[in-house]
């Protein structure tokens, strides 16, 4: 048997030393493997350097390639290529070969002609389909531009590929709405680091009316999202900056609500979240309807400034709560910084019975240290579901409050197992640390089967 060779030179740089050892090299067992085990085999397999190893191997092997089901090319698979055009063609043979391609992800660079051609070829088959393509419009864009024509949607090609269930796309930039008709296959799509425009991400989710998984990942650009997907079971939008965005959500599904970087938060009723995650890392959270969140089970609340009135909003719809992380530094609507007010110890765990782990950090666990909390106790209160609290203290100012409101915690909670005190940003100087510091040692020592101090 004689080794395939006829390779161009950059294709052979394509694949690594042992690779290239195997193909001048080659076993004469190789030919003799049953044809039944070599699709299995190449069936496995999904990274491009591999498959076209194989393909080397013998002409059995090669035959067999049209069976591949997935093809993966990484980021870095044309390094040693100066030309993009060689890629392109190396890429463009590979799909052209394998003419049951269910899967095709592609990070390396590419031209969008290219990508044009190769959906049309394969559009029957695709059912999943990943791109990293940045820069790939900035090169469409001034190619158009030199012909003094509007440069076309880069994404517009994908529309072809009717049968698509997943599509994720990396870099890309939506400030026009794409030529798509609609996915009705289409169950996740995930956008990550793309320019957005509000009329285009309207009409990009309005062609998936179908979709189960949505996920918007660093992406900037937009002031309103409005998402009205009746099957919506998971939903991740992060978007950057510190503007003042707002996201209205109606989706009767809807299992997993993960949102960051929106001011205004609306979620219809008729949902069924049971983990909600909202953040705003710069600016401010002005307003949360969320209405009742009967399955709750799961929610987190961060940023550095949140209007008081969404604080407890939120928490009043989240009663049935069970696992609870608050880390939110500042309360107020304007841009001036202020303190959060007293919340009630007694009132705020009657209102949530069912919670079982409770995360508390820095100002907000000082509001929760008022003395007029256990002022006027019911002798029949109790914690009942309580397991594990988690509490950062950032400040030895009001030291005794805070002590009578951890003695409090491990006092009342029937069920506790486990309670952290973590000391974070405390400043030394300060002469109060060092008692304060000093006194939460004595209490970790008294309760050390239950308290840890991190």
């Amino acid at each position: 048997m004689r080794p395939i060779t006829n390779m161009h030179n950059y294709q052979f740089a394509f694949l690594s030393p042992s690779l290239k050892i195997l193909i001048l090299n080659p076993s004469p067992r190789m030919n003799s493997v049953p044809d039944e085990i070599v699709e299995h085999i190449l069936s496995l397999l999904s990274n491009a350097r591999d498959i076209a190893a194989c393909t080397c191997v013998s002409k059995s092997w090669k035959e067999a390639v049209p069976y591949i089901p997935s093809l993966y090319f990484p980021r870095n698979s044309f390094d040693g290529v100066l030309r993009l055009a060689d890629a392109d063609v190396t890429i463009g043979r590979m799909i052209t070969a394998a003419a049951y391609l269910e899967e095709l992800v592609i990070y390396c660079p590419f031209s969008s002609a290219a990508l044009a051609s190769w959906l049309a070829l394969r559009c029957r088959s695709l059912r999943l389909l990943e791109l990293r393509m940045d820069g790939v419009a900035d090169k469409a864009a001034a190619a158009a531009a030199s012909d003094g024509e509007y440069p076309a949607n880069e994404l517009d090609c994908i529309g072809i590929v009717r049968g698509l269930e997943t599509l994720k796309l990396w870099g890309v930039s939506l400030t026009r709405p794409p030529n798509w008709s609609s996915f009705e296959r289409l169950r996740t799509l995930e956008i990550i680091g793309a320019t957005l425009r509000d009329a285009a991400l309207r009409d990009t989710v309005h062609a998936c009316p179908n979709l189960t998984d949505l996920a918007l990942l660093g992406c900037d650009g937009v002031g309103a999202v409005s998402i009205d997907l009746q099957r919506l079971e998971r939903c991740r939008l992060d978007f950057l900056g510190p503007g003042n965005s707002s996201l209205h959500v109606s989706s009767p599904r809807l299992e997993v609500l993960e949102i960051q970087g929106f001011s205004w938060i609306r979620v219809e009723q008729n949902h069924r979240i049971r983990r909600l995650c909202i953040a705003k890392n710069a600016g401010r959270v002005y307003k949360v309807d969320m209405w009742k969140l009967a399955d709750l089970e799961f929610m987190s609340l961060r940023g550095v400034q949140w209007s008081w009135n969404a604080v407890s909003s939120i928490l009043q719809c989240a009663s049935e709560v069970q696992h609870l992380v608050m880390k939110i530094e500042f309360c107020g609507d304007f841009d001036t910084l202020q303190p959060f007010p007293e919340i009630d110890l007694v009132e705020f765990f009657n209102n949530h019975p069912k919670l079982r782990k409770f995360e508390i950090h820095g100002a907000l666990f000082a509001a929760l240290c008022q003395k007029n909390s256990l002022k006027n106790l019911d002798s029949r209160f109790m914690i009942p579901c309580l397991e594990e609290v988690v509490i950062t203290v950032r400040s030895p100012l009001n030291a005794e409050q805070k002590l009578n409101t951890l003695e409090s915690l491990l006092r009342y909670s029937v069920k506790l197992r486990r309670m952290a005190i973590r000391i974070s940003q405390m400043k030394n100087c300060h002469e109060a640390a060092d008692d304060f510091f000093k006194e939460i040692c004595k209490f970790k020592y008294m309760n050390s089967k239950i308290i840890q101090i991190e």
